[in-house]
């Protein structure tokens, strides 16, 4: 090194790739993709941004690709693991796994999908009138800063036949796993719509909860959707940073908070918001709409395939009480603040509440009266 050179330190590969892409970053607790702004993106030859949430941690991040109409995405592949939800428009996508065999299948609003780890791929847009937007929730921050090389992400060779699946799986057929409620899992390439996807009933996480578990291309990138009935809300719960939590369908709000917290943050919520809560933020998910409401929660660490101890103990114990060593708080714990402002929102869309059976709601009637 000479005299003159300083010495790097505090380094952040995945940072500067993102300040050399030349496309908008957007940062924030949780906000609408559908409102973000886009610009050109020369890597893609699409439009795009960056979004990075305030619980994103060190692991995740997203992207938006904004396929203007009729038009398709530069051929693309790498090494990093991607699991992409349609928000808006409708087109195709085209896979090329390593023995050269070519899979393309079509997305609409709603659609999720994954690509297998390194395959060739290109996106594109059916439309001639409309754009597509997508939401990549990737984890290249990982892989880039573990490697800090750009060419070695982007421009790999090697391939990965273990990660691309059945064939059926990109035409989106899958195979069912029964483990146990809130465990079960669903393996697959490609769900057409995650809106009209068949959950599993998972009572313990909240009034008529159900849920489904995704493995996508055997990934380690983890996807699961919720679903909260009529007139109810979820338990609240904590965990570690980077669980990417997109609304589907219905509307209605989310509640966060520290353990010593006086006071609550809160988003509303409806299709095409994302929000992720931070490290061990206590929050908890309410659906104020006439129809069932359902989420999507993208994150680091697979059933599968945990990553870390940290995410391992998370799928071990989501729906252990805290006061038997886990990180849910069970309906009569909570604080009674939290059912007070729900009953008012409810009240206030016209919606009744269905949560007599695990609540004694009379209390609160008293209060208003």
């Amino acid at each position: 090194m000479s005299d003159n050179q300083e010495a790097r330190f505090l380094f952040d590969p995945y940072m500067d790739w993102v300040e050399g892409e030349g496309v908008p970053v957007v940062e924030g607790f949780g906000m609408d993709l559908l409102a973000v702004e886009t610009k050109p993106w020369a890597r893609m030859e699409t439009n795009g941004a960056f979004v990075h949430l305030k619980g994103r941690g060190d692991f995740i991040s997203i992207f938006i690709v904004d396929i203007p109409p009729g038009a398709k995405s530069s051929p693309q592949q790498h090494l990093y693991e991607e699991v992409i939800y349609v928000l808006s428009g409708h087109g195709s996508t085209t896979i090329e796994t390593g023995d050269g065999a070519k899979h393309s299948f079509e997305w609409g609003p709603k659609s999720l999908f994954a690509l297998p780890l390194n395959a060739k791929y290109q996106h594109f847009n059916a439309s001639g009138q409309e754009p597509a937007r997508l939401a990549s929730t990737n984890d290249l921050c990982l892989v880039l800063n573990l490697f800090h090389n750009a060419d070695f992400v982007f421009n790999n060779s090697v391939h990965f036949p273990d990660r691309q699946g059945k064939s059926n799986y990109f035409s989106g057929e899958g195979d069912f796993i029964p483990k146990k409620p809130g465990r079960h899992m669903w393996e697959t390439n490609f769900i057409p719509d995650l809106a009209g996807f068949e959950l599993q009933s998972w009572d313990k996480r909240g009034a008529g909860s159900s849920n489904m578990k995704f493995i996508l291309a055997d990934g380690t990138m983890h996807a699961h959707s919720s679903e909260m009935p009529v007139g109810t809300y979820k338990k609240a719960h904590r965990h570690g940073a980077d669980f990417h939590v997109y609304s589907v369908t219905g509307s209605g709000y989310s509640l966060f908070w520290y353990e010593d917290d006086a006071g609550f943050e809160r988003i509303d919520w409806k299709h095409g918001v994302v929000f992720a809560p931070p490290d061990g933020m206590y929050h908890q998910h309410y659906n104020t709409a006439d129809q069932p409401s359902r989420y999507l929660a993208v994150a680091l660490g697979s059933l599968r395939y945990p990553f870390t101890t940290a995410k391992m103990n998370v799928f071990a114990g989501v729906d252990v009480s805290v006061k038997d060593g886990g990180a849910q708080i069970e309906y009569e714990d909570q604080d009674s603040r939290v059912h007070e402002i729900y009953l008012a929102e409810l009240a206030r869309n016209g919606v009744s509440s269905h949560m007599g059976e695990y609540i004694d709601e009379s209390i609160f009637k008293k209060k208003s009266a």
